[in-house]
């Protein structure tokens, strides 16, 4: 249980530390844009925002499902 935990919390903090970054780096962005949802629309966005955001989501979901499945076996 220790090893799983101690690689919970490198996940967490390694996605933490990747949106702290983001959020630093998308200061002077001037690109905007719109998420169409399916019946509305977001505030304008950086692209570099909604790029990075998605990628760290995928980062974390796939991480997790990683560890789900090797805590499984």
């Amino acid at each position: 249980m220790n090893r799983g935990l101690k690689k919970l919390s490198f996940i967490i903090l390694f996605n933490l530390s990747l949106f702290v970054m983001l959020m630093i780096g998308i200061q002077n962005s001037s690109l905007k844009s719109e998420v169409k949802l399916i019946t509305k629309e977001t505030v304008d966005l950086p692209i570099s925002f909604i790029i990075g955001v998605n990628f760290i989501f995928g980062s974390l979901f796939g991480n997790f499902l990683f560890f789900k499945n090797n805590n499984n076996d």
